[in-house]
């Protein structure tokens, strides 16, 4: 049986400068969602990469006294290990100076110049180097020095050179419609309404080549240009999965692709230049593109300046991977921004990780250990109580954490699963099996094995978040590595009585707040 296929994309990353925490949400984002949907029976492409020319990365070449090749091989590195660190299961990681990328760039460039959408003039504006964006004077506003800002805060300087220009402004009408028809395109919809309104202003066409640098694709015909490094970028979705050879399986199975996930500083390029370009080009548009917020540090703007970036090694030095990527998709909403606090980290993991489910495993399984010979109890007749727990813990769960999940509402997903939790903690104290144990040793038995039945549903559904205590957790009910997709769960795939499980540990370490430490011994 064919698989059905499932493509997910961060953006590429520049090279100039190290990751951060906004690089980390993105790419754990993608990979909790790829994650899922392995476990969900689908063959799964999740890309992710960096993109290596533009200005930006010549210029900063330029300071350090380095060519810009050296200085893409050098921080696509940081990326590479990132995602190590952080635990990211990518398919592919794409760098943009790679040949075969280039080339569909450029065949890109020529299927949209034989649509007669691309035109050689002149362009004069504002440009942000940091952007990689031109902006219009109505756009900017000026710093505390009277200096002309673009509206992310980054300097603008004027530019004026040759330039070919792609032919956006006569693409408003059928983006309109095309954002009509696909009423799912731009993600979360309340971001689709700044789209609408950008375009509904008038699209001016868009410079997409330079002369001024050389650090970039050459432009098909002309190599004294280079592209506009947004169609060398962009271009990495189609180029990862076989183009321009649009008759590759890769390209087959896995275009359009199911979404992009975007910083939301970035929607605009991939919601309006994106689409345009490859309809230009005769392909169809991603199904969609999400667009999340960005993150805070305690109250704070992230800043170099003011010492309070986080960075992935720091965060995962100090609560560890697993905690890192459960806090990031479950503090926030998914779309919105999030603020980066010390004392929520550590709310939120002791008492969801530690204190709940954690607690819940550990207690379950050293009483399985001590009063049934450390296997699997023997299960009695099922009552109410004990069919509904494992109802909540089975398909049930599945069906509402699957449904998050295909909204990328990560916290919410989360929620399902914790509240399983929470019933399974609330059953326990209900039904007081350490009481049984003296009153009815049987009911005890069937208790002990609905609880472990749970234990095992939860294990295999929080995979995707924490894949090192998921796997610690199934080991200590003994699941077989082959049945630990979405598949078994349920009560049709439960734990087998007499099997022997190991010695119970904890799967969920409590952290300690230095705060409410420190002002202990204050």
């Amino acid at each position: 049986m064919t698989k059905p296929h499932f493509y997910i994309t961060t953006p590429i990353y520049y090279v100039n400068d190290k990751p951060h925490i906004g690089h980390a949400y993105t790419t754990i984002a993608c990979d909790v969602m790829a994650r899922f949907k392995r476990l969900d029976g689908f063959d799964v492409k999740f890309l992710t990469g960096v993109d290596e020319h533009g200005q930006k990365v010549y210029q900063t070449a330029h300071k350090a006294g380095i060519t810009p090749q050296a200085l893409a091989d050098k921080v696509s590195v940081n990326f590479r290990e990132m995602n190590r660190l952080l635990d990211i299961t990518e398919d592919q990681f794409i760098r943009t100076t790679e040949p075969f990328h280039q080339k569909a760039a450029q065949a890109l460039w020529q299927k949209m110049a034989d649509a007669g959408d691309i035109y050689l003039g002149k362009y004069a504006g504002w440009y942000s180097v940091r952007d990689e964006a031109f902006f219009s004077e109505d756009e900017l506003t000026k710093d505390a020095a009277g200096n002309k800002t673009a509206p992310t805060g980054a300097p603008v300087e004027w530019m004026e050179e040759e330039s070919y220009f792609f032919k956006l402004s006569a693409w408003g009408d059928r983006l309109l419609d095309f954002y009509e028809k696909h009423p799912d395109f731009i993600q979360p919809s309340y971001r689709k309404n700044e789209v609408v309104s950008f375009v509904k202003s008038g699209l001016r066409d868009l410079s997409i080549s330079r002369t001024t640098f050389d650090w970039g694709v050459p432009v098909p015909g002309d190599e004294k240009h280079v592209m506009y490094v947004w169609v060398d970028a962009l271009t990495n979705y189609i180029s990862a999965i076989g183009y321009p050879n649009t008759d590759s399986d890769g390209f087959k199975n896995f275009w359009p692709a199911d979404v992009h996930v975007v910083g939301k500083d970035i929607l605009r390029f991939h919601a309006i230049y994106w689409p345009a370009f490859l309809m230009s080009a005769g392909l169809p548009a991603p199904k969609r593109v999400y667009a999340h917020g960005w993150w805070m540090a305690e109250g704070q703007k992230m800043s170099k300046s003011i010492g309070n970036v986080i960075s992935p090694e720091y965060m995962v030095g100090k609560y560890g991977v697993e905690a890192s990527r459960y806090f990031l998709l479950r503090e926030v909403t998914f779309g919105n921004d999030g603020d980066f606090s010390h004392t929520a980290m550590v709310n939120r993991i002791n008492a969801e990780l530690a204190n709940n489910l954690g607690n819940l495993v550990q207690r379950t399984l050293s009483m399985i250990a001590k009063n049934c010979e450390g296997k699997v109890p023997q299960p009695g007749i099922l009552e109410d109580a004990d069919r509904e727990l494992l109802q909540k813990a089975g398909q049930q769960m599945l069906v509402e954490v699957r449904d998050q999940f295909e909204k990328l509402q990560f916290s919410r997903a989360i929620e399902e699963f914790i509240s399983v939790a929470n019933a399974a903690n609330l059953y326990i104290d209900a039904q007081a099996p350490w009481k049984l144990k003296k009153t009815d040793p049987a009911r005890m038995a069937t208790v002990l094995y609905v609880l472990a039945e749970t234990i095992r549903n939860l294990g295999i559904i929080i995979q995707p978040f924490t894949p090192n205590a998921a796997q610690k957790i199934l080991d200590q009910v003994a699941v077989g590595a082959h049945e630990r997709n979405f598949s078994f769960i349920g009560e049709a795939h439960g734990l087998k009585a007499g099997t022997p499980l190991p010695a119970p540990s904890g799967a969920f370490p409590r952290i300690v707040d230095e705060n409410a430490e420190e002002a202990k011994t204050a």
